[in-house]
């Protein structure tokens, strides 16, 4: 590879040339865009920004320059007083950096941007969810509460605007929790096709508010007929014979003391104001004058490497860098995006470098990636981490430091102090709150078998059809939990499937209700206090009570509480659990695991419920009846086999709904709400359910106390493998979203009955565990899949991109 990335040559010839893709708009949108490939059989083609400083190495000045004219543009656009009264928002992690360029133009505002690294004794301040990345969720972790609680313009910024869904994810959030008359959302690039950009504007409209958008380019992406297929051949064709970059003899490796100013955050992750770049500019020569002299003497073209989410100040120390340094200094970051290289010139991703990753994320371990270093005769490269990324990984033998060592004669490394805010404060208790709600008037469940954390909304008309609930969830304009589906009225033939699956299966779960249950008394408590997270989970709950009376004559307290992905557990059930119980005999309780993301929730929200409350004890780790995904400790199978509680909503489930979670219905000191479905009672088998389980437990005593025996000897650390299935699954079915790929068979039932499915994935050879699976995709017109390689039995895809009616495979509505 030559020095120069792209020789002269558009970076995005090589695509354009093999796939007709083309780029039309603005005349600079070539020099800011280059194309590549990555697996995605639904999207042939990757923009690759040539002056963020992520996928390019690029001049510095170039870099901070097009955000510093950006923010300029907001102020021009604001006005010098709405300008000190805005809020600058970056997202991680590709456009940390620029939305502190940007801030950094507008010269007025505070600087915070999105983040996937929790931290410890940080309350969440908010979050969101990227609809297309491969990524977890983002976080909101400022030092200060009150940084995003004033009403001046937020400032949103992203590096490209394609489809605006992370844009309207993250103003439904915010607008919920801090609403405000006007946003302003800031991009390299504006990418949207006139229905999307419609979309947005109608979005403003229906929640009253202006958004102005402010853009460097702006254009469209020309795809012709057929470019997916020729897209999947090119990338299976160059992915059999990619090669790892060729390397050198190992160049030597020089740690630098930058002498990072006390006290000084390394980034936005918290906050950045004002006055922490004045402090920041004031310190900039003095730190670069000491890269500069641990430069070797005769090293012309020089690397700074940035660290995923750490690109600003990687970013203005190789500006600073470039100014008093008579060598060439070029910038771009490390990143967990992965990409097909092509040592091409008219090929925007021409090496890449592949190494672990070395901070400890809290997605579990992976790869991560440096692209166009090797062989782009870099005399010398300074990587720049923050202290969380100085890790053991970092210097390993496949570790980055020593990937880069192979390819450059000299590798500085510059740590910066990882800023962790101290708590600002602890807000006043809510008031009392309400007794558990009980059976029969909650429910159909006896009242001592399970009290409900919840409110009743029996009252209120929520439900909404199933293809109007999927458009407003993935448009961005509805959270799921704002609205139930309607409910699911078995079949016959369904209702006999269902009472032939719990023949079948009673005493399989029998089993697994006993060895769950004796694992958490022999582990967790002797006496736990059961909290099954509504509603899936406290059909479970009620049978690991039962087991515990049947087997140790325990009258356990059971409570079911509501957990709602991208909001958290309910707090206020917390609050009323800590009031009542040791938070230490607390044991989550779900149903299944799928790919985890509930456990990740809960963790994330007992971590930021105990940093804003200051109440402790509460173990986030789940107790479940099966772990098909391997996310925890505690389980009764790792099986993925039918749970017939599965098969039916609310008359499995005590009558029950999901729970709800809408701000004109649930205040700050209530308890998340629910309905209670009597007018199903004839159809209700909740407590034949249980019943029929339980009748089971006196025949399983024996094989349970030899399963909980080898339960407790073994090595039971998740392993993630199930969220490693659905990322792979996501990337190759083209859908880009984790969200709308659901494991197991729970999940798959669940995706049947509430959402729009667009197909269902099956492992060949699975049996009458997915009879139910079957019928239920017949009746929606919805296609079953077999695939030879699958962890679970199945997996359910919701219908990606959807448009109203777009039910099945064929785009067409199915009444069930």
């Amino acid at each position: 590879m030559n020095k120069a990335v792209n020789d002269g040559a558009w970076s995005g010839s090589w695509v354009a040339e093999r796939l007709g893709v083309g780029l039309t708009g603005d005349d600079t949108l070539t020099g800011l865009l280059g194309l590549a490939l990555r697996r995605n059989p639904r999207r042939a083609h990757l923009l690759v920004s040539n002056v963020l400083g992520k996928h390019v190495p690029q001049s510095p000045g170039v870099v901070y320059g097009h955000g510093f004219a950006l923010g300029r543009r907001v102020r021009e656009l604001l006005g010098d007083e709405e300008a000190a009264r805005a809020v600058v928002l970056g997202y991680a992690e590709t456009a940390t950096g620029l939305g502190h360029s940007v801030a950094d133009g507008l010269g007025l505002a505070p600087y915070l941007h999105s983040t996937r690294r929790p931290v410890t004794g940080v309350a969440r301040a908010g979050g969101f969810e990227e609809s297309h990345s491969h990524a977890t969720s983002h976080l909101l972790l400022p030092e200060d509460p009150a940084l995003l609680a004033g009403d001046g313009p937020l400032v949103l910024v992203d590096d490209e605007f394609s489809t605006g869904n992370t844009v309207l994810n993250t103003i439904r959030d915010l607008h919920e929790r801090y609403p405000r008359g006007r946003y302003v959302v800031v991009a390299l690039v504006d990418m949207r096709s006139p229905a999307d950009a419609g979309r947005l504007e109608t979005f403003a409209r229906e929640i009253g508010v202006r958004v102005d958008l402010v853009a460097a380019a702006s254009g469209t992406v020309r795809l012709p007929e057929g470019v997916l297929e020729k897209g999947q051949e090119l990338v299976a064709r160059h992915e059999s014979r990619e090669a790892p970059a060729p390397g050198a003899e190992a160049g030597r490796i020089t740690p630098v003391e930058l002498h990072w100013p006390r006290g000084l955050p390394d980034g936005g992750r918290h906050g950045f104001t004002p006055a922490h770049r004045a402090r920041l500019e004031g310190a900039l020569p003095t730190m670069a004058a000491r890269l500069a002299e641990a430069i070797p003497a005769g090293a012309r073209r020089v690397l700074v490497l940035g660290f995923e989410e750490l690109m600003y100040a990687p970013l203005r120390l190789a500006r600073e860098l470039e100014q008093v340094a008579n060598i060439e200094v070029r910038y771009s970051t490390t990143t967990r995006s992965p990409v097909l290289a092509v040592d091409d010139p008219g090929y925007a991703i021409r090496t890449r470098l592949v190494f672990p990753a070395h901070d400890d994320p809290a997605d579990g371990p992976g790869e991560r990636y440096a692209y166009n270093v090797a062989g782009a005769g870099f005399d010398a490269v300074v990587a720049v981490v923050d202290s969380a990324a100085d890790t053991p990984r970092l210097h390993a033998p496949d570790g980055l430091l020593a990937q880069l060592a192979a390819h450059t004669p000299h590798v500085l490394l510059a740590v910066v102090p990882s800023y962790v805010p101290e708590p600002l404060y602890v807000p006043e208790r809510p008031p009392m709150l309400p007794e558990p709600l009980r059976g029969p008037a909650f429910s159909s469940y006896a009242p001592d078998e399970v009290g409900w954390l919840l409110q009743d909304l029996s009252d209120v008309t929520l439900e909404a059809p199933t293809e109007e609930r999927e458009e407003a969830i993935q448009s961005g304009g509805a959270h799921y939990a704002e609205s139930l589906p309607v409910e699911y009225q078995p079949s016959e033939r369904y209702q006999e499937l269902f009472h032939a699956a719990l023949e079948a299966s009673a005493e399989r779960i029998a089993r697994a209700v006993g060895a769950v249950t004796e694992t958490v008394i022999a582990e967790r408590s002797p006496r736990p206090v059961l909290v099954s997270l509504a509603r899936a989970g406290t059909p479970v709950g009620v049978l690991m009570r039962r087991w515990a009376q049947f087997r140790h004559g325990l009258d356990l307290p059971h409570y079911a509480v509501s957990i709602v992905r991208g909001r958290g557990i309910d707090a206020n059930a917390l609050r009323w659990l800590a009031a009542h119980h040791d938070p230490r005999d607390v044991v989550f309780v779900d149903g299944w695991t799928g790919k985890g993301a509930i456990s990740r929730e809960l963790a994330d929200a007992i971590e930021e419920f105990e940093a804003r409350d200051g109440i402790t004890g509460f173990d986030p780790e789940i107790a479940v009846l099966a772990d098909p995904g391997s996310c925890v400790r505690t389980y009764g199978t790792r099986e993925d086999f039918l749970i017939p509680s599965a098969c039916l909503n609310s008359t499995v489930s005590g009558l029950i709904s999901r729970t709800v979670l809408r701000a004109d219905l649930v205040g700050p000191n209530d308890f998340h709400g629910a309905k209670f479905y009597r007018e199903l009672a004839g159809v209700d088998v909740s407590v034949a359910f249980l019943d029929a389980v339980a009748a089971r437990f006196p025949e399983v005593t024996d094989t349970v106390e030899t399963a909980v025996k080898e339960l407790l000897a073994a090595d039971r650390t998740p392993t993630w493998e199930g969220w490693a299935a659905v990322e792979r699954i996501s990337e190759e079915y083209g859908i880009h979203d984790v969200n709308l790929v659901k494991p197991g068979v729970g999940e798959t039932t669940r995706v049947l009955l509430r959402r729009v499915p667009w197909k269902i994935l099956a492992r060949a050879g699975a049996g009458t565990d997915l009879d139910h699976v079957r019928l239920l995709a017949e009746q929606r017109g919805v296609p079953v899949e077999e695939v030879g390689e699958l962890p679970y039995t199945c997996v359910g895809l919701i219908h990606p991109r959807y448009t109203r009616g777009a039910t099945g495979a064929d785009g067409k509505a199915v009444t069930v």
